[in-house]
């Protein structure tokens, strides 16, 4: 199953996709993206860590997400990535070849037997961004969060810490 959590800055998805984690009853591997440039950023992960369970395992991983989740396909794992616009930030800055990051992260999470939940910005409710570098990134955003919304079994929007439910779990 694959749930995708979408919202604002201190929209609550953080917190969300940490609560549906916490309840699916399977071992939680917490895959962060974040880097850490300076002493704000430092400051909000070591928030981030400290509202982790001690017993999830946590994953540091800036660039290769396809490898972690090949790593622990299992289906008695959760695997909860927060967040994916910083995954795009490092493609970008690192100049990597982001068309096949994307293609291989979408087919290892197709090919995933574990419970997934994807968390990311929704970047794409505000102006037309001026800089050359930022169009692409949302270019680039707007267009992973349509190919994993495609795949996804619920996808949910958080605005001020409310879930809105925009594509639904099936039901059995």
């Amino acid at each position: 199953m694959i749930r995708f959590i979408l919202g604002g800055a201190r929209s609550g998805k953080s917190r969300y996709a940490e609560k549906l984690a916490s309840a699916s009853g399977k071992e939680v591997i917490y895959i962060a993206t974040a880097q850490a440039y300076d002493d704000e950023m430092k400051a909000r992960i070591l928030q981030h860590k400290k509202q982790r369970p001690d017993e999830w395992r946590s994953i540091e991983e800036t660039i290769n997400l396809d490898q972690v989740l090949s790593d622990y396909n299992n289906v008695s794992n959760c695997i909860l990535i927060d967040c994916l616009t910083l995954w795009m930030t490092n493609l970008l800055c690192g100049n990597c070849d982001v068309t096949t990051a994307k293609q291989v992260f979408m087919d290892a999470l197709r090919q995933s037997g574990s419970d997934i939940i994807l968390v990311s910005n929704e970047t794409g409710m505000g102006v037309v961004p001026m800089g050359e570098l930022t169009r692409r990134y949302c270019d680039e955003v707007g267009w992973l969060h349509q190919d994993i919304a495609a795949i996804a079994d619920e996808v949910v929007l958080m605005v001020a810490g409310i879930p809105l439910v925009i594509k639904e779990l099936p039901s059995y």
